[in-house]
């Protein structure tokens, strides 16, 4: 862009600029130049996390997404407030987080959502720092959310719970819970079919915690997992999963324990956007089939 500036007061034909001319044409055109830069490193993340997602070759996302998660870093160098990069940057590493040891989840874990938080604050000033906010504040901004608000939305609550799950020791973590499942019931309520009804299934998970006897939901939790298969068209294996593994398991009840991941074991997993997870969630459903005799 300056390369052309250049070009035209040296060759055109007669062009005269005052200086303040100048300076209006190389601001905007090198915010142009930075604006395209942006939109394609964004692009490129966005690219990068679907490619991921459709591997069905778990050893090589295993061993090269490190080096991806450091370029989307380098990305995000040159484009902090891009909102797009920051979601993708954050699906990114909370994804990569469950092939992680502990520790490193932790980490992982932490920047997918600080990550989503920085991408909401772009969005909208008043979802800067909203995580601090005692819980009836927190709910008031969670209910002036709409339906553009949705994505980062889902994102933060992704992020989220991923982050209490690998804080799961800490009670300070654990108590940031009801934030979270406030924040998923609103996204079911503008659109409970975003992520094909993934809301649903992080609401099951939610509600299937703690045993019906400790204040567990159990029940809910089955409602919301059978919402998300039908959202999905069953496509989405992990749900069947984690289905038997956080509701079958938490009644006992081997039938639909059984049932549910022989259904995932005998299932196509290439799936559009599914493929990656589909491959995951068959590699856990072998794991706990083959304990199923013992746990039931």
């Amino acid at each position: 862009m300056a390369g052309f500036l250049r070009e035209t007061l040296i060759h055109g034909d007669i062009v005269i600029l005052n200086l303040k001319m100048l300076m209006v044409l190389v601001v905007f055109g090198l915010t142009g130049c930075a604006n395209l830069v942006s939109g394609l490193t964004a692009k490129m993340a966005d690219d990068l996390a679907y490619t991921i997602l459709n591997s069905d070759d778990l050893d090589t996302v295993r061993e090269g997404v490190p080096a991806y998660l450091l370029l989307i870093d380098s990305f995000l160098r040159s484009s902090p407030e891009n909102e797009n990069l920051l979601l993708a940057a954050s699906s990114l590493n909370g994804s990569f987080s469950i092939f992680a040891d502990e520790e490193r989840a932790m980490l992982l874990t932490a920047k997918s959502l600080s990550y989503a938080l920085k991408a909401a604050c772009i969005r909208s000033e008043r979802l800067c720092n909203f995580r601090s906010l005692g819980f009836q504040e927190f709910q008031a901004v969670v209910d002036k959310m709409g339906l553009a608000d949705v994505r980062v939305a889902y994102a933060i609550g992704v992020a989220w719970a991923g982050w209490i799950q690998a804080n799961s020791d800490d009670w300070n973590a654990i108590a940031e819970l009801g934030k979270v499942r406030y924040l998923m019931e609103r996204v079911i309520i503008l659109d409970e079919t975003w992520e094909n009804g993934g809301s649903h299934l992080y609401m099951g998970v939610l509600e299937t915690i703690l045993p019906a006897v400790a204040g567990g939901h159990p029940e809910k939790g089955r409602a919301h997992f059978e919402k998300a298969l039908t959202l999905s068209e069953e496509k989405y294996l992990m749900t069947k999963v984690i289905y038997a593994e956080k509701y079958a398991r938490l009644v006992f009840d081997k039938e639909i324990h059984d049932r549910l991941l022989t259904e995932v074991m005998s299932a196509n997993p290439v799936v559009e956007g599914m493929t990656l997870t589909n491959r995951l969630a068959q590699e856990r459903a072998k794991e706990l089939l083959a304990s199923s005799h013992e746990y039931f």
